[in-house]
């Protein structure tokens, strides 16, 4: 280990290197600041097990962020950087300037002065967390001369208030970026009146989500409540971290990188799992616009009135070959929101929840409740805007809230659509009280489920009631994993961890009950003559006889799937314009009802000639084509097919797995290889003592180098997981190293 002095010398070698070639460098702390580092270091114990797990231990809450925030920088301070880069809108000074407007979209929202002051006007306690929060990550940082970051080369504590709820698409990237700089691009505001412009088809989404379960103690073989929690995210997303403090802090789960709270998880008395989406948060609201009287800017008709629009200058810094450049945007406010785009000859602006300080008080104080009066009272903060919340407790409670952030609206109007804002009765009339929204609590059918979908399912014959509701507290329709989610939880009993996790990671793929006996019936009133009737006669027998379940060896689960395929890209473009998700049940049928016989048949053939293309034969397990593969620490993956990897026997979420796991990339290669989907899984039972099995997609580390970098991988691809270490005696048993930062 180096000596002080010579380590400050390795550290300002290090800080020239870096200016020479980003033209920044390091902020060297004064000596009062490193006093306070080093001296809150002492009071913190990081304990990695056997699988690289962080327990951090802390005498304080704010002690415990700082070590949580310092173990994430050692097993990936790349993504800690880079989602608050994105999060005060500066990826443009990283990635050039094709991130501009992905940069003016957060500045529409995020102003570093306003998150300054609210910062300075949060309670104390929650300061006192956000200060540990920056000194965690600068004093890795200090002591790590050998980490160059891109772009951030000091944290503030107001940063955290930029990314305050984790979610894996917050409410703003719901703006279309084309659009945005339709609007905002040379000239285009200036034209904007003057032109009628049709509003483009929104490309429709591909499936995601995350699925959350909750089993009451009347079904358990152990009479306590089970919970599972299973996100689909980007893999790597987030670490598995455990936060104890001794004044009362014990959560362990998922901690989105760079943040200072469990996002999905439990302590020794509650637990909680979000799933995206539920009410309508986010509203358009179309602006009839002229020029001021004087020339002089923009007003808007509200009423009777015309008030002015708001105009602000953005600075855009964005990274050419040789320098930094600026580019300025004046931007535009109605009462409603930024102006993101227009329609017609309307401005279009959004209104969104802007509640930063809220929703990190919200965020943190979950994960410190302790029954459900504790719980319920945190979410009546309401501003958990982009999630469902399944939730179970030590006390046998299971419960369920579609959304928490609900503005009231009036019902006469399709929140679905853009809505006239120059009309007063649009105004949101405040937020729904969380008793008022959709909610479940014990219901009497012991269980409740969530896959993204309609809540109108959530618990079988005990599920609110669609007519019970305006229709803009709920957005998400039935998917095919829903229908599976409740086959598996209806009419079970004594369910264990074990059996929670088999119900997961259940085969069944129910969206081929659809698809298959259409493909089927297809090729059965085929003319003989047809020569596909001959040609398509061995994968029609084998898909005849399936079983519509998916395993690794099985053929007519690559088959279908790829068939599947080929059919959605099919209709993809009627479906947007007909506005079926294709994360909807009714998809399979719109799928079917608008292709035509022959198509059906010729996209088999199509998809049989590329099986043998790619891998000699069509009759090719899906094991051998489905596939997960770790290999760098890149935030986006680079596949190839000649290196090693892993069967995956459960498919991409549309089809109806629980289990998820799909590629956004596919093409590149010749396999399907997974970056979406299954991430951190964990399965949980409440008592007196906690048992909990949990997973990660790889491993903990982000480092290639790292012993556990792809530690679980296997584990991941057999649906295998391992017993989470909860108890302090049990995380000593299997410590791997124990030190303080900086150490």
């Amino acid at each position: 280990m180096l000596k002080p002095s010579l380590r400050l010398s390795a550290r300002l070698v290090s800080l020239l290197c870096l200016a020479a070639v980003t033209g920044t460098a390091l902020a060297s702390p004064d000596q009062a600041e490193l006093k306070r580092w080093k001296a809150q270091a002492q009071h913190v114990q990081i304990i990695r097990d056997n699988w690289g797990i962080p327990h951090v231990y802390g005498d304080t809450d704010a002690d415990a962020v700082f070590g949580v925030l310092y173990a994430q920088a050692e097993d990936s301070f790349n993504r800690i950087e880079r989602n608050y880069i994105n999060a005060v809108g500066r990826m443009a000074e990283v990635e050039g300037e094709s991130a501009l407007y992905s940069d003016l979209r957060m500045k529409l929202f995020i102003d570093p002065a306003d998150m300054q002051a609210r910062y300075k006007a949060s309670p104390l306690w929650l300061r006192k967390l956000m200060d540990s929060f920056a000194d965690g990550l600068n004093f890795y940082l200090y002591t790590h001369p050998e980490v160059h970051p891109k772009l951030l080369t000091h944290f503030e504590p107001w940063m955290a208030l930029t990314f305050s709820e984790g979610s894996i698409g917050g409410d703003i990237e719901d703006i279309d970026l084309k659009q945005l700089e339709q609007f905002y691009g040379a000239a285009a505001t200036l034209v904007a009146l003057d032109q009628s412009d049709r509003k483009p088809v929104k490309a429709n989404p591909e499936p995601g989500g995350s699925n959350g379960f909750a089993i009451a103690p009347s079904l358990t073989e152990s009479g306590h409540a089970l919970l599972l929690i299973n996100p689909h995210t980007s893999f790597y997303f987030r670490p598995e971290v455990h936060m104890i403090s001794k004044t009362g802090l014990n959560a362990y789960g998922a901690v989105t990188w760079g943040q200072f709270f469990i996002y999905q998880g439990f302590n020794s008395r509650v637990g909680w799992m979000h799933t995206s989406g539920g009410a309508n948060v986010i509203d358009e609201y179309l602006e009839t616009v002229t020029r001021a009287k004087d020339g002089a800017g923009f007003v808007y008709k509200f009423g009777t009135e015309q008030r002015p629009l708001k105009a602000v200058t953005k600075v855009l810094r964005y990274k050419t070959a040789g320098q930094m450049a600026e580019k300025k945007v004046t931007v535009y406010y109605s009462q409603h929101g930024p102006i993101v785009r227009k329609a017609g000859n309307q401005w279009v602006a959004v209104r969104l929840m802007q509640e930063p300080m809220k929703a990190l008080m919200q965020s943190y104080s979950r994960t410190r409740a302790k029954n459900y009066a504790q719980f319920y009272r945190v979410m009546e903060l309401r501003t958990n805007s982009s999630n469902n919340t399944v939730y179970a407790d030590a006390d046998g409670n299971i419960a369920f809230f579609n959304g928490n952030f609900v503005p009231k609206r009036d019902p006469r109007f399709d929140w679905s659509q853009p809505v006239d804002g120059s009309n007063p009765d649009t105004e949101w009339h405040g937020l729904h009280d969380v008793k008022d929204t959709i909610t479940l609590f014990n219901p009497k059918s012991g269980w409740i489920q969530n896959t993204n979908n309609a809540p109108f399912t959530a618990a079988g014959d005990y599920s609110p009631k669609k007519e019970d509701y305006p229709s803009y507290m709920w957005t998400n329709p039935a998917n095919a994993r829903g229908f599976h989610a409740v086959r598996v939880l209806q009419n079970q009993h004594n369910f264990t961890l074990d059996s929670l996790i088999s119900a997961a990671y259940d085969s069944y793929l129910p969206a081929f009950e659809v698809l298959v006996p259409a493909l089927v019936k297809a090729w059965d009133e085929t003319d003989g003559a047809d020569p596909l009737k001959a040609q398509l006669k061995p994968q029609i027998d084998l898909l005849r006889a399936w079983d519509l379940r998916f395993a690794g060896d099985s053929v007519a689960t690559a088959l279908a799937v790829c068939w599947g395929q080929d059919m959605m890209k099919k209709i993809d473009h009627q479906a947007n314009e007909k506005n079926v998700s294709k994360d909807s049940w009714e998809i399979f049928d719109f799928m079917m009802a608008n292709t035509s016989r022959q198509e059906k048949l010729a996209s088999l053939a199509l998809v049989s000639a590329r099986l043998e293309q790619d891998f000699g034969s069509w009759k090719t397990p899906w094991g051998e084509i489905n596939r997960f593969q770790h290999v760098s620490g890149d935030i986006v993956q680079d596949f190839d097919d000649s290196k090693p990897s892993l069967p995956v026997p459960f498919t991409a979420s549309v089809w109806g797995s629980l289990a998820s796991f799909e590629s956004r990339t596919p093409g590149k290669t010749r396999r399907i290889y997974g970056d979406v989907g299954n991430s951190f899984v964990a399965v949980v039972e409440f008592g007196p003592k906690i048992h909990a099995k949990s997973m990660l997609a790889g491993g903990e580390s982000g480092d290639p180098a790292s012993a556990h970098f792809n530690d679980q991988a296997e584990r991941y691809s057999r649906a295998e997981f391992k017993d989470v270490l909860y108890y302090e005696d049990d995380v000593r048993k299997h410590a791997e190293r124990t030190y303080h930062p900086g150490q």
